[in-house]
């Protein structure tokens, strides 16, 4: 008798074990590194701050917003010394790595040798990049102009697009998002991001949308519409088309295949110019492909960039052929701080880890095994509508209803504090703000993977 007890008790311990084995949150990869003490403001100082003396349009993810002190390649840290996986890297901007040695060593380097001069003296670092990043682009490609944005480098782009071709309208696709100045609001395409000022010129195009748009895949029917667009909203002839490869802030929307060979040629019959959106896709991030565009297999004749290209610093950039970068000649074309030394050091930088690391191989390979793994999840959850991208620019759709498409808008938010609480940061986006964008460093590792990919299966399996 007292030996079926025991025995009974054993079961009992080892019934135990499972659950709370079952229970157990995710545990994170080793990384080796160990913040520095913060002894900053607190963060209800910092918030108090910000709500004073900063923008009042400015948001925050999470109920409780993070205060995050430091970082460090994929990881980042709260002022308590907790650590992340940045799954987000500062919106599509971190490639190498937060706090990369070469790049801090770079800029650290000529910050102590010269932080600004003008582009009327001459100096190496930004024809150095200049020449770097010519390097990375085909065709006829080779002119940099230098910007301090996303939005300056679209903005410019539209610009010498309608100075080139003596046309004004534009066409954009619908979900679209270029920017937030002039030019740029009225090539974004999402209400979300407009506001009530003078936009003109330019013509939303029926968005080539695989998963919720109106032809599914069907790239002729969607390219079909740029043409009407042309012949019943124009004049016939046209400044030029601008479109993201992979749409970003509009939910990592990957573009029907097919679309953009379509698209382009139907432009260009109507004189336009045809502009690529590098800012979020480009710098090895989809993985197979430097720039998002090759994956398309179209040449434009415009490319803009921003975000990767500096890993955090404040820069963009243009780049395109000689003969219509001579349109700014016309008049004089001035940008204080564009092609700066400390920011162009910093670049330069950038652009040898990505090759001296192999980053556009592990966006690959890693990004490629992670999708596969958030699609064997997509069997697992039924809120889950769709899995989507390439490289590390992925994204998860949740609905609440997969025949109806019902965003999730409210379930996003919650498996995100929940997958906040267990050590990983992720954006979101799309129309609905029920997408996450999942937009790692690309030094992210498979271990990296395999972590996210359980959090978020913890995260959707508390809702």
């Amino acid at each position: 008798m007292q030996g079926g007890r025991i025995a009974r008790r054993g079961l009992s311990r080892l019934a135990a074990a499972v659950e709370t084995a079952a229970v157990a949150p995710p545990r994170m990869p080793d990384f080796n590194h160990v913040p520095l003490p913060y002894d900053g403001p607190s963060t209800a100082e910092i918030a108090r701050k910000r709500a004073e003396f900063l923008s009042p349009s400015l948001f925050h993810f999470y109920s409780k917003p993070l205060n995050i002190v430091e970082g460090k390649m994929q990881y980042l840290f709260d002022e308590r010394g907790r650590r992340y996986l940045d799954a987000f890297a500062g919106i599509a901007t971190v490639c190498c790595g937060h706090c990369h040695p070469d790049v801090v060593g770079a800029i650290a380097a000529q910050a102590g040798r010269l932080q600004h001069s003008t582009v009327l003296y001459l100096n190496h670092a930004i024809a150095d990049f200049a020449e770097a990043l010519a390097s990375k682009m085909p065709g006829d490609l080779k002119v940099v102009f230098f910007t301090n944005s996303g939005t300056e480098a679209n903005e410019l782009a539209i610009m010498m697009a309608r100075l080139y071709t003596g046309s004004h309208d534009i066409i954009s696709l619908r979900n679209s998002y270029h920017g937030n100045a002039a030019g740029t609001m009225g090539a974004t395409a999402q209400k979300n991001w407009k506001f009530s000022v003078v936009q003109s010129g330019v013509h939303h195009a029926v968005n080539p949308d695989p998963y919720r748009g109106a032809f599914g895949s069907d790239a002729e029917k969607y390219a079909r519409d740029v043409q009407e667009i042309i012949e019943f909203g124009t004049t016939g002839q046209v400044a030029g088309f601008i479109s993201e490869a992979i749409q970003g802030v509009g939910g990592i929307v990957e573009l029907s295949p097919g679309y953009l060979p379509l698209a382009y040629e139907a432009v260009r019959s109507a004189g336009g110019l045809c502009i690529a959106d590098e800012v979020q896709a480009g710098f090895a991030r989809v993985g197979s492909h430097f720039w998002g565009f090759e994956t398309h297999g179209v040449v434009p004749d415009i490319v803009t960039m921003a975000k990767g290209i500096g890993n955090g610093i404040p820069l963009g950039a243009v780049v395109t052929t000689p003969e219509i970068a001579q349109v700014l000649t016309r008049r004089c074309y001035f940008n204080t701080f564009g092609g700066n030394p400390l920011c162009t050091a910093g670049g330069l930088a950038v652009l040898r880890v990505l090759e001296k690391e192999g980053l556009q191989a592990n966006a690959h390979a890693v990004g490629s095994y992670l999708k596969d793994r958030l699609r064997a999840l997509q069997d697992k959850h039924e809120i889950i509508g769709d899995v989507r991208g390439t490289g590390f620019m992925l994204g998860v759709e949740l609905v609440t209803d997969r025949q109806l498409k019902t965003p999730a808008k409210d379930e996003i938010c919650r498996a995100m504090e929940h997958m906040k609480e267990m050590g990983v940061l992720v954006g979101k986006g799309g129309f609905y703000g029920n997408v996450f964008r999942i937009t790692p460093p690309l030094c992210f590792t498979k271990e990296d993977a395999d972590f996210f990919v359980a959090v978020m299966d913890s995260a959707l399996s508390k809702l």
